[in-house]
């Protein structure tokens, strides 16, 4: 005998309460093998159900068409922030700029090890602190670090963090969009389940198997059969 298995994909969802609606559209109300209470309640929410997955689908695509843009600008202020590390630890080891004020940068004095910057929130992090501990030491007569020069690196921190705004705020939208996508397909799997049943109900009497089943299937109701067990069905 052939099983059944509810839909577990959004598109695969929305394509069953879609046939079963249809189905119990276009025949005589007598014909319907559920309740009208559930038909109408499967077309209120269906419609429901797809404004949230189109919502979450362009969320989502949002998303991953703004990913490449700022992973590249993220590349370019990583390597401007890094360069201009480098080049601090370079005049603090030729004693052109005195060790302490690599505390300004909130670098460690005894150390020439570069800060982790690996993620997009280090970065930001250790952007600002650089780019403001430049300026204090500057502002307080300290010649300013050349190639790179701070601006140039400000340019490319600045041009980073407004991407990486903007993703953060698409990465929330996903979230939430997705959250209240999840909480709908419980309310999706119920409805399935509640008409597949009345409709097996409905034509469980119907012979031969086949054309029970053939029945079932116009109203959405998937049937799977294990390797080899409709041949086995056909050879009987």
């Amino acid at each position: 005998m052939p099983y059944r298995r509810l839909p577990n994909t959004d598109q695969a969802r929305i394509r069953a309460l879609k046939v079963a609606i249809n189905k119990g559209c276009g025949v005589n109300v007598r014909e319907i093998p559920f309740s009208l209470n559930v038909l109408s309640e499967a077309r209120n929410f269906l419609q429901r159900f797809e404004v949230a997955h189109r919502y979450y689908t362009n969320c989502y695509e949002d998303q991953i068409k703004g990913s490449g843009k700022h992973q590249n600008n993220a590349k370019m202020a990583r390597m401007y922030i890094t360069h201009f590390i480098q080049v601090l630890n370079m005049a603090v080891m030729r004693s052109e700029i005195h060790a302490s004020k690599k505390e300004l940068y909130d670098l460690p004095v005894d150390s020439y090890n570069l800060p982790d910057l690996n993620t997009d929130a280090l970065l930001a992090e250790w952007g600002a602190k650089i780019i403001e501990g430049e300026r204090k030491r500057t502002a307080a007569g300290g010649v300013p670090i050349y190639n790179p020069t701070i601006a140039k690196v400000k340019v490319h921190y600045d041009i980073f963090m407004t991407t990486y705004e903007k993703q953060k705020a698409l990465q929330t939208l996903t979230a939430k969009s997705l959250h209240a996508l999840n909480q709908m397909r419980a309310k999706a799997d119920e409805l399935i389940l509640h008409i597949w049943n009345e409709v097996e109900g409905k034509y469980a009497d119907v012979l031969p198997n086949e054309q029970r089943l053939a029945k079932c299937r116009e109203f959405g109701v998937i049937y799977y059969y294990r390797t080899g067990e409709k041949r086995l069905e056909t050879l009987t």
